[in-house]
């Protein structure tokens, strides 16, 4: 049975005392709203819909960077929850199959889970996400007699029996398309908040002689995102997962609580990274390669055998091949290294392509960016950069070629030569004591005009 998502993504948040919409604030490098999606794209959905209010605009555009295909509606008075979905009614008016709500703001629930909510609904007409709560506090009530889910009661509605219930809901709801709206249009306003709740269809439901259960998921995956304190606790839990994620698939984390990943960050087994390591989105590290301290990596391809760092930095573009070697303080932007070659020093290596087994010495630099454009620096395979060199971009140093130490290369260097650009060195016999006797004079008159 096909399935079609409505992500609610319409609230500004105000807890977050933010001019940004609460759905795009970030955790391990990607909105909240891209969290739901990346899960509800786990189902292969017909269509996602998502009900943007508050800054509509970023969210359309956060949500179609993701995926093209994405449908926006508009929430404009934020009437509950049951409103927000009837929002997305006409956009699915020619859906087939079942609709899963989800939230912008819960970035956590599992592909797993939500393949157990469609498993459920082979036996089940209406299927709620439940947890466990270790702190029940103001969550809705899940009341279940055995399998069977016969309510959902809002906290500020439930008696003081309903409250001591700890099954709570989640929001997470999965459902025919027709059952959806024609429950959702029978819901009323008349509660303690005046508001549309999606949660009343599972009354509805019932007296409509349709069945309803719940699936239950751990606590972790329902964490809703309302705050900035929520947002660190968001991280933290990301970040611990995917820390031991990488332990138990084969990865060497010399101080696991150092090293941060981002939400699609891979690392191949037999991997070392050493202590505080960052990895931006779109990092892709092959088996056994090393990633040293202090080293920041994003959107950027690292092969077998290669070694980063300490202190370097992998920008987007960076793709080293395998066996590469680049050292501290070493930063490459959209630049390809082939396999072997080496930076280890002082260097910046920007929109180029190094050959294989090429040396580049410290202090060497690409001139990629003339204030307008950027251009592109090509060394060949086996080459020898010369500490300090400049390459004025667009320029290419052949095969087996050599640039001299502080060379200023603004010239093509064919394959084999040796290129040297530097003023020719002249000694002053005795100037510069002369000229240090000059300054102290000088250092000691104008001391004593300070007296």
């Amino acid at each position: 049975m096909s399935t079609n998502l409505i992500i609610l993504a319409a609230g500004k948040g105000t807890r977050m005392n933010s001019d940004s919409p609460k759905v795009l604030h970030a955790v391990a490098g990607a909105p909240l709203l891209i969290h739901a999606m990346k899960a509800g794209a786990s189902l292969e959905p017909e269509q996602t819909v998502v009900v943007a209010g508050h800054g509509a605009d970023e969210v359309s555009a956060a949500a179609r960077a993701y995926d093209a295909r994405a449908e926006i509606v508009l929430q404009t008075e934020q009437n509950g929850t049951g409103h927000a979905v009837l929002c997305a009614k006409d956009a699915l008016a020619n859906a087939a199959g079942d609709v899963l709500v989800l939230y912008g703001d819960t970035p956590f629930i599992s592909p797993e889970t939500l393949a157990a909510m469609t498993d459920a609904r082979a036996t089940y007409d209406v299927v709620v996400l439940g947890f466990e709560a270790a702190d029940p506090a103001r969550y809705g009530r899940l009341v279940m007699d055995g399998n069977t889910l016969e309510r959902i009661v809002e906290f500020k509605d439930a008696s003081d029996e309903e409250r001591e219930i700890t099954f709570c809901n989640s929001g997470v709801i999965l459902c025919s398309r027709e059952h959806m709206f024609s429950l959702l249009a029978q819901v009323t306003n008349d509660n303690a908040s005046g508001e549309y709740y999606l949660t009343d269809i599972i009354g509805l439901a019932r007296t409509s002689g349709l069945t309803s259960t719940a699936v239950a998921c751990d606590e972790a995956e329902t964490m809703g995102v309302n705050s900035r304190v929520d947002l660190a606790a968001a991280e933290a839990a990301f970040q611990a997962r995917a820390r031991r994620a990488a332990l138990e698939s084969g990865v060497t984390l010399t101080a696991p609580e150092t090293v941060f990943f981002a939400h699609d960050t891979y690392v191949g087994p037999d991997t070392i990274i050493e202590p505080n390591v960052v990895f931006g989105p779109e990092v892709t590290i092959e088996n056994g390669a090393h990633i040293r301290a202090f080293s920041h990596l994003e959107g950027a391809h690292v092969s077998r055998g290669a070694v980063v760092g300490p202190y370097a930095r992998l920008r987007p573009g960076a793709e080293l091949s395998e066996n590469v070697h680049v050292g501290n303080f070493v930063e490459i932007k959209n630049a390809t290294l082939a396999e072997g070659a080496k930076a280890n020093h002082l260097t910046y290596i920007g929109d180029a392509t190094i050959g294989e087994g090429t040396n580049i010495g410290a202090g060497t630099i690409t001139c990629n960016y003339d204030g307008v454009f950027k251009h592109h620096t090509q060394i060949g395979a086996h080459a020898f950069i010369g500490s300090n060199t400049m390459l004025i971009a667009p320029v290419s140093v052949g095969d087996n070629a050599m640039t001299a130490t502080s060379a200023v290369i603004n010239k093509d260097v064919p394959d084999g030569a040796l290129a040297i650009s530097r003023t020719p060195q002249d000694n002053k016999l005795g100037v510069a004591r002369k000229l240090m006797d000059k300054l102290r004079a000088k250092k000691a008159q104008q001391k004593g005009k300070d007296e």
